[in-house]
């Protein structure tokens, strides 16, 4: 935890007004996953502004369930209690905040920003000092699951920071979530996001392998299912793929290769400060990176079963 994040602003109480409810939201990031956040909150008697960017999803539904946006990070953060940001990752949380213009240059005392998004746990501890020299607060809340549960207020959350603003910004939380877990200090939500999609970003690439190999091998795809499904590979990963394999459904996984290989390398980054051992890590990195080099922009982590299994996929092994 970076010195200072418990420390008080000198002259000034700092602690959340009790009279002060988190009531209006500001958003940033109404990707796949931020749209069913942003309906869920809606859902649930809270007002909304919408950060207008050109990266989002259609905005309408939301804005005619009573949301409103604005091109302005600064004028946003001045009209709410608590802002969630559901970027890509660290250099768009920290580019949002400290612009000019940004987040940061309008964001009023007592405000609570809540990153759901995959970030680099170190930059996390860092602008949550940065956050707290404005007498506001920053919590880490990213989130795992798909946009299927998104969109169902199903998300499961790892929220770092201090336990009394977490206990203040839950009943938000809890509009968009089935389960929420406190981990600790600021930036342990963002350590356990990182280590648990190493885990099923993992098994997701040793998975895709074994399925292209069974594919080479003219093992049907129905057969494979059922000798793995019945075996050591049983697992969330499995079923989230077995639409693909099954019949070529991608959206039983909807995250991006692209984002796959961000994620990754972010966890071997905070292995490699942390001193943790991360030879398999690195070899699941490298993975999503071949694929990225030759997938289509738009490619989800069940392509990985069509890359392996493909001429541009021969020879990418490394004896580096």
């Amino acid at each position: 935890m970076s010195a200072g994040w418990r420390g008080k602003i000198p002259n000034n109480d700092n602690r959340l007004p009790e009279e002060r409810e988190m009531k209006k939201i500001g958003m940033v990031g109404i990707g796949l996953m931020g749209h069913g956040i942003a309906t869920n909150i809606l859902k649930h008697d809270y007002s909304m502004v919408l950060f207008e960017h050109p990266g989002n999803q259609p905005l309408e539904a939301l804005i005619a369930a009573g949301a409103t946006s604005t091109a302005s990070l600064a004028d946003l953060a001045s009209q709410v209690d608590a802002i969630i940001l559901c970027v890509t990752g660290t250099p768009e949380v920290e580019d949002v905040l400290f612009r000019e213009g940004g987040l940061l240059a309008g964001i009023k005392p007592g405000t609570v920003i809540i990153d759901c998004s995959t970030a680099i746990p170190s930059s996390t501890q860092r602008v949550a000092v940065e956050v707290e020299k404005r007498q506001a607060f920053f919590i880490d809340a990213p989130m795992t699951r798909t946009p299927k549960e998104a969109a169902e207020g199903r998300l499961n959350l790892t929220v770092g920071g201090r336990h009394d603003i977490y206990e203040k910004v839950l009943p938000i939380l809890q509009t968009y979530t089935e389960n929420v877990v406190y981990t600790g200090d600021i930036g342990s939500g963002h350590q356990l996001k990182l280590i648990h999609n190493f885990v099923s970003l993992g098994f997701s690439a040793v998975l895709a392998e074994a399925a292209a190999c069974a594919k080479k091998a003219g093992i049907s795809p129905e057969v494979f299912l059922e000798v793995v499904g019945k075996g050591g590979g049983n697992s969330v990963v499995l079923e989230r793929f077995r639409p693909f394999l099954a019949n070529g459904d991608e959206n039983g996984f909807r995250f991006y290769i692209s984002n796959a290989l961000k994620d990754m390398g972010y966890y071997t980054a905070m292995a490699q400060e942390m001193g943790a051992y991360y030879e398999n890590a690195e070899s699941v990195r490298r993975t999503y990176e071949t694929a990225k080099s030759v997938a289509a922009p738009q490619a989800t982590v069940p392509d990985l079963v069509t890359v392996l299994a493909g001429n541009a996929a021969q020879g990418t092994t490394t004896d580096q």
